[in-house]
């Protein structure tokens, strides 16, 4: 079983910064690749980011390409969400989710453990 939990979210304005960490436990954690996903107020779960286990593979929606960055400390057991130039449609809350094998992948169906989320918003 793996355990995790999310941190770092808030209210903050348009354009300002937030750094989003995920803790994990219950699992060697350099076996798992882990992603960031997101649901919005009436829309579906989307995709953000994953990175693969040994960070050197990452993938990013078109929406999280240039201003988000997702990168993990395998001697912390965490994983990190840098999102910087926020807008409002980013808003929502943001999941952290571990895949049961070291490949990074954008398919939610891949990923076995979920966090409880965070919630993120920004105001115009």
């Amino acid at each position: 079983q793996v355990y995790l939990e999310e941190s770092g979210g808030g209210s903050v304005q348009a354009g300002e910064s937030l750094t989003l960490s995920c803790v994990v436990t219950g699992s060697t954690f350099s076996d798992h690749a882990f992603g960031w996903f997101r649901r919005a107020p009436g829309k579906d779960q989307e995709f953000v980011a994953a990175i693969s286990w040994s960070g050197g593979g990452k993938f990013y929606a078109n929406t999280a390409k240039g201003r988000f960055a997702i990168s993990r400390d395998n001697t912390k057991n965490t994983v990190f969400l840098q999102m910087n130039n926020l807008m409002p449609e980013d808003t929502a809350v943001y999941y952290c989710a571990a895949d049961r094998g070291p490949i990074a992948t954008i398919d939610a169906g891949r990923y076995a453990y979920w966090g409880q989320g965070t919630q993120v918003t920004i105001s115009s």
